[in-house]
């Protein structure tokens, strides 16, 4: 797409993005808890290439449909005005006009001149968009929506992790971006990130692609936008966008083994001896599990349950005693421990990290 300069980064639109409250960003009340900074989700404030160009599609659609509204509501109050009735003429019909060719015209042409601009403005940006194929330098992500919760894979990576995207910042421009797959195991599920890309549903039986490209690192979040059962608003994402040297560091940790401290092996005794390896996976364990997120780097996450607390050995423990007592409807049951063995289960999920 030419222009990209003045197309997607022009800074008066940026600096109007920043007064406009955002528009999703009640839906996010619950990520906003997060130990780090996290960005209001705002459409107005975009980080990569796709979302510049929606933010530019809004600017256009709200400019006409504002200069529909100033033209009716004036000529509304021109008339309202102009014609209204005088001293006398209670009772009596206003003249009667049966028809005006220019008039029809007028209201014929007009709207269907303004349906033919935008549906030509959006079909260019959806083929810009979506006629982009991955570069060289691109990175592969495989994401499957499940209830409550997303699983992350790398697959060049060797990397499988849960409810945190994270990415390489794309700099200079369209050098690093992401191209996403996205499946689903159960439900419809809707992938929004609003300051980095646009919807898009996970369907089940079928694998739809999108991608970005991140320009400014932070943390950003979204969720699944398509009603997908009583969890539905609990199905929050996490976005966080690395310098190259960061990712990479990240991606390193992430591909060791899990950690194995001596002294959480009666922990791990009993991790292993319970239910939890029949859904989760810690690698170099016995728990192989394909049910729930995989628990090989647990603690390096920031939330538990999708973003619905953060990430700490005194939620972890509450969440392994009753998860519907703080995510109502989970499908992970309570595990039933004594608290001894609770204690000694947390104690091992905490060096995970």
């Amino acid at each position: 797409m030419s222009g990209k300069g003045r197309q997607w980064g022009c800074r008066r639109s940026r600096r109007l993005g920043r007064i406009l409250p955002s528009v999703a960003g009640s839906w996010f009340a619950a990520a906003a808890s997060a130990r780090e900074a996290v960005e209001q989700p705002n459409i107005f404030f975009p980080a990569s290439t796709p979302a510049y160009a929606i933010r530019e599609l809004s600017w256009l659609v709200l400019g006409i449909t504002g200069a529909i509204f100033v033209v009716v509501a004036g000529l509304l109050v021109y008339i309202l005005v102009r014609f209204r009735g005088g001293a006398g003429s209670e009772g009596t019909d206003p003249p009667q006009i049966y028809g005006s060719q220019r008039i029809e015209l007028a209201w014929t042409l007009v709207p269907l001149l303004i349906v033919v601009v935008l549906f030509l403005t959006t079909a260019r940006y959806l083929f810009a968009i979506e006629l982009t194929r991955p570069t060289a330098g691109a990175l592969e992500v495989t994401m499957v929506g499940h209830q409550w919760w997303w699983e992350i894979r790398y697959p060049a990576l060797g990397i499988v992790t849960a409810n945190e995207l994270h990415l390489p910042l794309s700099l200079p421009e369209g050098t690093s971006p992401t191209f996403i797959t996205l499946q689903s195991a159960d439900v419809i599920h809707s992938f929004w990130v609003p300051q980095l890309a646009g919807k898009l549903d996970l369907i089940p039986n079928k694998t739809n692609r999108l991608w970005l490209d991140p320009r400014r690192p932070g943390t950003y979040v979204g969720q699944c936008a398509q009603f997908c059962g009583v969890q539905h608003a609990g199905m929050l994402l996490r976005v966080v966008v690395h310098p190259k040297p960061e990712f990479d560091a990240w991606a390193a940790a992430q591909r060791s083994p899990a950690a194995d401290e001596p002294s959480a092996h009666l922990g791990r005794q009993v991790f292993e001896s319970v239910a939890c390896v029949s859904c989760h996976t810690v690698r170099g364990t016995r728990a192989n599990g394909l049910f729930g997120p995989d628990l090989t780097h647990l603690m390096s996450r920031t939330t538990i349950g999708s973003g619905v607390i953060d990430n700490t050995p005194e939620h972890l423990r509450a969440w392994i005693d009753d998860p519907n007592h703080l995510k109502p409807g989970v499908l992970m049951p309570a595990m039933a421990l004594s608290r001894e063995d609770l204690d000694q289960v947390v104690a091992y999920l905490a060096t995970l990290r």
